[in-house]
């Protein structure tokens, strides 16, 4: 299985935090790929900006091939995908996410209950 993690299990994995669920720590320890995009450390530089998130970034970038994870860039074929997707989810960071998984293709791990409305277009995780 192929993974790409949404931002907030990423930042969870890293920081061993309690919000990851064993189930979902089994989920990424059997995967025979998983990725963390781009758009995640993005965000998360974004969130550091403005003080909503406390985390060095630096760690956050070298925390993915430390945990074994790949990083997968933003191309100009996610940032097209992204127009063709339904208006459920107004977050920018996760509506790329989807279309990286789409495009993968990835199946999404996420904890975000509103990427049950792509299910349809992109395999996910929960």
């Amino acid at each position: 299985m192929r993974l790409l993690l949404d931002t907030h299990v990423f930042l969870w994995y890293v920081a061993d935090s309690r919000e990851l669920s064993e189930r979902t720590r089994e989920i990424i320890a059997k995967a025979d790929e998983v990725f963390v995009s781009a758009a995640s450390i993005w965000e998360a530089a974004i969130k550091v900006g403005l003080g909503k998130l406390e985390a060095p970034l630096a760690d956050l970038v070298s925390g993915i091939s430390a945990s074994g994870f790949q990083e997968l860039p933003v191309i100009c074929r996610h940032a097209i995908l992204v127009a063709s997707l339904p208006q459920v989810h107004r977050d920018p960071f996760d509506r790329l996410l989807i279309a990286q998984a789409i495009d993968g293709p990835l199946k999404l791990l996420t904890a975000d209950p509103v990427f049950r409305e792509y299910t349809e277009l992109a395999e996910l995780v929960f």
